[in-house]
């Protein structure tokens, strides 16, 4: 069943990730038919900005009210919704219907990110082994996948409404799967859902709380690499059909090869933090993405530029996801302290796409992306925040049901 529940997970993240990619890599086209400047789009991204925020700043408190699995079900279902909602009203010219598409959108992708990585941290302290960076892997997957959708889609010069709509079936397929399968994980009397302790009649506990200066610190490296991520998500087509006159393909192949390289960074790093342990990690991840970044930012032409955002996209692979397990490396405030920094991090999906709207408006893209470039210098510096308490960070730590069951007596 645990494997079953694992595959619910990982198909939810799909989800997310192969919706993102469907849209941005049709942003260009989407922006044309609505007649949008490039801070007028930045406006219209604030739809999926603020729907995110909305739903990452409730998820806290439904997560202790109702339990995880709600959450990751309203995640897999209200995304496929504004898919169609977008699919529907771009290509009539709504600025307002895709506005709220994309509210949908990001209201879906934020409850589903916050039940997801507290269950995942969840997971990954019951069995011992690494699931949140499997988890995000699979997020990646998905804009992998999507963004190679979206590419042959554009090639085909495919009407956007027939796209869309077409990812939005797939979605929901990947949605029902999911459903199916969710079987969270169960948590100590002290950790279950509110409600489910009353119906048990135990006392909810007394909360405290879990703020701590390492935690905030853990808190700024989320931030800085959700800040960075989210940057080449919304900016990096644009960016190469503004400041380069390069095609919507070759804006649609750049993302995706971003996405490839955070896929392959994710799939492939965790051998690395074994070795070398979270802290270490997070900061060659930092120092290889502010690399990446400026070469972009220095780019004179559209094949440099595709090589940066390759070299952007693997340097912040693991960033985020070995935040969150350095705050879910807690022996009873875990799940607490995944959704403070989770909500962070997400903090950056609202107030990064009309940031850079703005200065790209005035300055440029190109110059706008120093912004996440002086966010990951300061993860760099906070860096060894990840360690944790014990000092151990390299995740060869046995869970308490394996320490159980290869004890003497078990």
């Amino acid at each position: 069943m645990a494997g079953r529940h694992r595959l619910a997970l990982f198909a939810t993240s799909t989800i997310t990730g192969f919706g993102i990619a469907t849209w941005i890599t049709r942003t260009p086209a989407i922006r044309d038919e609505l007649g949008a400047s490039i801070e007028a789009m930045g406006l219209v991204l604030l739809g999926l900005s603020i729907g995110s925020m909305i739903g990452i700043l409730a998820a806290g408190a439904l997560v202790r009210r109702l339990g995880t699995r709600p959450l990751i079900m309203l995640g897999g279902a209200l995304p496929v919704l504004g898919m169609v909602l977008v699919a529907l009203l771009a290509p009539a010219q709504s600025v307002a219907g895709v506005w709220a598409g994309l509210f949908l959108i990001g209201f879906g992708a934020g409850v589903a990110e916050i039940g997801l990585n507290v269950e995942a941290a969840a997971v990954e302290r019951r069995i011992g082994r690494p699931v949140v960076p499997v988890l995000h892997a699979c997020f990646s997957l998905g804009t992998v996948v999507g963004g190679a959708v979206g590419i042959a889609m554009t090639a085909a010069r495919t009407p956007v409404g027939v796209h869309l709509l077409l990812g939005a079936a797939v979605m929901a397929a990947l949605a029902g799967t999911a459903a199916l399968n969710l079987r969270p994980v169960p948590r100590d009397v002290e950790w279950k859902p509110r409600a489910a302790a009353a119906t048990a009649g135990v006392a909810a506990p007394v909360r405290r709380s879990v703020l701590t200066v390492q935690l905030a610190l853990i808190g700024v490296i989320t931030l800085a690499m959700a800040f960075a991520e989210g940057a080449a998500s919304d900016w990096l087509p644009l960016l190469m059909t503004t400041d380069h006159d390069a095609p919507e393909s070759v804006g649609s192949l750049v993302f995706t090869g971003f996405a490839l390289a955070m896929l392959v960074g994710r799939v492939s790093g965790t051998p690395l933090v074994a070795r070398f342990g979270r802290a270490r990690v997070i900061r060659v991840c930092a120092a290889v993405g502010v690399v990446g970044v400026l070469l972009v930012v220095l780019s004179p032409t559209p094949l440099v530029t595709a090589v940066a955002a390759g070299v952007w996209g693997l340097g912040i692979a693991l960033g985020f996801p070995l935040a969150i397990s350095a705050a879910g490396d807690h022996p009873t405030e875990g799940d607490r302290r995944v959704s403070v920094v989770a909500t962070a991090g997400y903090i950056a999906f609202l107030v990064g796409p009309p940031l850079l709207g703005f200065v790209g408006e005035h300055l440029g893209l190109q110059v706008a992306m120093l912004v996440p470039a002086a966010l990951l210098v300061a993860a760099f510096v906070v860096a060894p925040a990840a360690r944790g308490a014990s000092g151990d960070d390299t995740g060869r730590t046995i869970a308490p049901a394996q320490a159980a069951r290869r004890s003497p007596g078990g």
